[in-house]
């Protein structure tokens, strides 16, 4: 039964104004998720114009290890990259970098990944552990169209991941 101070008019409009409010509130929450978490499994496609040499010129392959996310661009407690090493046996990453387009460079310490084995770097501060390295910047590195780079210690380029 309706309240009797509430006509079916009133009522419409109550219905409206709550479909209104509860779409804004769930595209904000989803905009936010997509922003802040939401991991990116695979690399973006990218069109190549005639010419246009591509970054992956000096690729070296021979170490199965890529950049397999870079999460949260452009806001600093969310920003994370992922490496992952998929080989066998385990990789010394001691020395190797991990880069943006801007010259913002991580050097990796004493780490070392196992088969299938992932470490993620933070660009914020923390206290690093086995799985997570802690960059300690103030502001955040990682921007969208921009190509993250992992090279080792010798200065090979191992692996490049466009940033979505």
């Amino acid at each position: 039964m309706i309240h009797p101070t509430m006509n079916r008019r009133n009522l419409g409009y109550y219905l409206l104004l709550n479909i209104f409010v509860s779409a804004c509130v769930t595209s904000a929450i989803l905009f936010w998720y997509d922003r802040n978490y939401r991991a990116v499994t695979q690399s973006a496609v990218r069109q190549v114009s005639a010419g246009e040499v591509l970054p992956t010129a000096n690729l070296q392959t021979d170490i199965p290890v890529k950049i397999s996310s870079v999460v949260g661009a452009g806001t600093l407690n969310a920003e994370i990259a992922v490496v992952k090493f998929e080989g066998e046996g385990q990789l010394n990453l001691a020395g190797w970098q991990l880069k943006d387009e801007n010259g913002n460079t991580f050097t990796f310490p004493q780490l070392t990944l196992y088969q299938n084995g992932a470490v993620q770097v933070h660009t914020a501060s923390g206290t690093d552990t086995v799985i997570d390295l802690y960059w300690g910047l103030s502001d955040p590195v990682w921007q969208a169209g921009e190509d993250a780079k992992l090279f080792d210690s010798q200065g090979n380029l191992h692996a490049v991941y466009p940033v979505p």
